[in-house]
């Protein structure tokens, strides 16, 4: 009899559907994170071998006065905008966040997705620093910078970072709102915030174009392996499913 069920419930149409729907998926998100740490290790290749090296003065030039490459095209009220913009990519901000976000998973009761978000972010900011220091790019020097920098220039932190935690967070969000609108809403507020983050960096000059980019596919890749990750506990009931939270803690 409980071998007749087992066959019955294989048969049916919601099993195949939700199964195929869950390895697409996860295929997907393999594809998308293996492409992206694909073309970081070419491009971190054309930028060690100094091919990018046109590409990234033309793009820097073509953001500056004509004849005046300490001043950014546009009004000052933009040079301002793309300052505040990229204070957005920054450690402090995306720290504070990362722990504002935590704080709301946990009294969801989702522990094992704030766990995970916690080990996201920090593990992008681990790859973010090592890269740095293995590759050491100088800055650019044909332009002032219109922000401080301390660290070395391939890949882009601000772009990596903010990858990282907005792509992360926008998918972590997208789970609780209703209706594929909602979540598409979502997701593309987090990627847009993404890119302004990084074209900022390049707009004020601390970072040539191919940083940015670099940035983003390690970033982009590093959240996506996580959501990978995500799927698979999700699936041995390590991480909470979506809509669903955890035991609250009764206080009273």
């Amino acid at each position: 009899m409980g071998r007749a069920m087992a066959l019955a419930g294989l048969r049916a149409p919601g099993f195949w559907t939700r199964l195929g729907r869950h390895e697409l998926r996860l295929l997907v998100g393999m594809a998308v994170s293996a492409g992206l740490i694909l073309t970081f290790a070419l491009l971190a290749g054309e930028v060690i071998e100094g091919e990018t090296a046109a590409f990234d003065r033309a793009v820097l030039m073509a953001l500056r006065v004509a004849g005046d490459p300490a001043m950014p095209l546009g009004p000052p009220w933009l040079h301002n905008a793309a300052r505040d913009v990229t204070a957005l990519g920054s450690i402090t901000v995306l720290s504070l966040i990362t722990a504002v976000t935590l704080g709301f998973l946990l009294l969801r009761g989702k522990r094992g997705a704030s766990l995970l978000v916690l080990l996201s972010v920090g593990g992008g900011m681990a790859i973010s620093s090592l890269l740095k220091n293995q590759i050491g790019r100088e800055r650019p020097d044909i332009v002032p910078h219109g922000d401080i920098v301390f660290t070395a220039s391939f890949p882009s932190g601000h772009s990596l970072l903010s990858a990282v935690v907005f792509l992360t967070l926008g998918a972590m969000l997208a789970r609780f709102v209703e209706g594929r609108r909602q979540k598409a809403y979502v997701l593309v507020v987090a990627m847009a915030v993404t890119l302004l983050v990084g074209c900022s960096r390049v707009y004020l000059g601390v970072h040539w174009p191919t940083d940015v980019l670099a940035g983003w596919c390690v970033g982009a890749g590093w959240a996506a392996l996580c959501w990978l990750v995500a799927l698979w506990l999700q699936r041995r009931g390590a991480v909470e499913p979506e809509g669903e939270a955890g035991p609250v803690p009764d206080r009273t």
